[in-house]
């Protein structure tokens, strides 16, 4: 019967693994990855290995102070940008605060009155105009006069031509000596002149004097009678001046505001705000020698004196030159109705082309 050593005199070696089965994974190798998959993505048994490693305590240590670094740094940013962030959403204004912001800015800085606007945007081309008569016989400068007879008014009638508008220029003030006063604008900055014809019809001399204070002789270059215009040349302008703007009529329409720039009574520069009346219409002077037609009618006060004038829009524009009013007592003062040569014919007179 055999028996078991008890002991070898060679050294042991560890006992052979027991075979394994044919199809089982080697540990020493990397499982096999399945066509198709991600070997990125954890199998569940990785899954369920992380799960038991996350319950450990070091690791739940490890993801409190992790959430709380991220909370301390939210709180961080948050009052970093406080200001930004309250300035982003603050709600939008209601219709009752801007209404009230834009009352208190007006208040503060009111709105620029249009009649100011386009007074400011004329002054500059309006001129007093003067006819004097052949008997004046005063130095160029116009400061000494002879004096005055009493045959100054007749004198002063006669010189006025036949068929004269009841708005015919106003005696100056100044003196007694008959001479015609009225108004003018400048179209062209070389100093061409639109004015009534009835104001220098008939005078030995005529002076403007411009915006500026500066005076001038002038003399007529051109007559359009059948619309009481005539066309001044001055001889002498100031180096700034500035002519009108003018605006066609075709958007013109009744209840227009226009204002009335020129020298009644000889006093001016004034303005006088009303709407346009009418227009087409035709005036025809009580004595019946003349005619005008094809008129715009304003209720813009307007007084001997503002003959040849402009008649101008809310924008400073010029759309008609004034050449009379409507008058059925002697006093020749306004009683609410006066008319405008529209600007195309004064233009025309002018010499420049239609609008």
């Amino acid at each position: 019967m055999a028996r078991n050593p008890l002991y070898s005199r060679s050294p042991q070696r560890p006992a052979k693994p027991a075979a394994m089965p044919t199809g089982a994974p080697d540990p020493d190798k990397p499982a096999p990855v399945a066509p198709g998959t991600d070997p990125s993505v954890p199998s569940p048994l990785s899954s369920r290995v992380a799960v038991r490693l996350a319950g450990h305590p070091a690791a739940g240590w490890r993801r409190h102070q992790r959430l709380l670094a991220g909370i301390a740094l939210l709180a961080g940013m948050g009052v970093a940008g406080w200001p930004a962030w309250t300035a982003r959403v603050q709600p939008p204004l209601t219709i009752a605060q801007i209404d009230a912001a834009l009352r208190e800015l007006i208040a503060k800085q009111p709105l620029a009155s249009a009649g100011v606007a386009a007074y400011e945007a004329i002054l500059p081309s309006v001129v007093r105009v003067v006819g004097d008569p052949a008997t004046d016989t005063s130095p160029p400068g116009g400061k000494q006069r002879p004096a005055a007879d009493p045959a100054t008014e007749s004198r002063a009638a006669r010189t006025r031509p036949p068929g004269q508008a009841p708005d015919d220029d106003a005696t100056d003030p100044g003196n007694r000596e008959g001479r015609s006063v009225g108004s003018g604008v400048v179209v062209v900055d070389k100093g061409l002149i639109l004015t009534s014809l009835h104001v220098v019809e008939g005078a030995a001399r005529i002076r403007v004097t411009f915006a500026d204070g500066s005076e001038s002789e002038a003399h007529i270059v051109n007559r359009q009678p059948e619309n009481d215009l005539a066309v001044l040349q001055a001889h002498t302008i100031p180096d700034d001046l500035h002519a009108a703007t003018l605006r066609s009529t075709a958007g013109l329409g009744p209840g227009e505001a226009v204002m009335a720039v020129g020298f009644p009574f000889g006093i001016g520069p004034s303005a006088s705000v009303g709407v346009v009346s009418g227009l087409k219409r035709e005036f025809r002077a009580p004595d019946g020698q003349r005619s005008l037609t094809n008129l715009i009618q304003f209720d813009a006060a307007a007084n001997p004196g503002n003959s040849g004038g402009p008649l101008v829009t809310m924008d400073g524009h010029v759309v008609g030159i004034v050449a009379a009013i409507m008058n059925p007592n002697r006093q020749r003062t306004f009683i609410g109705i006066g008319f405008a040569v529209p600007i195309e014919n004064a233009a025309a007179a002018v010499g420049m082309p239609p609008f």
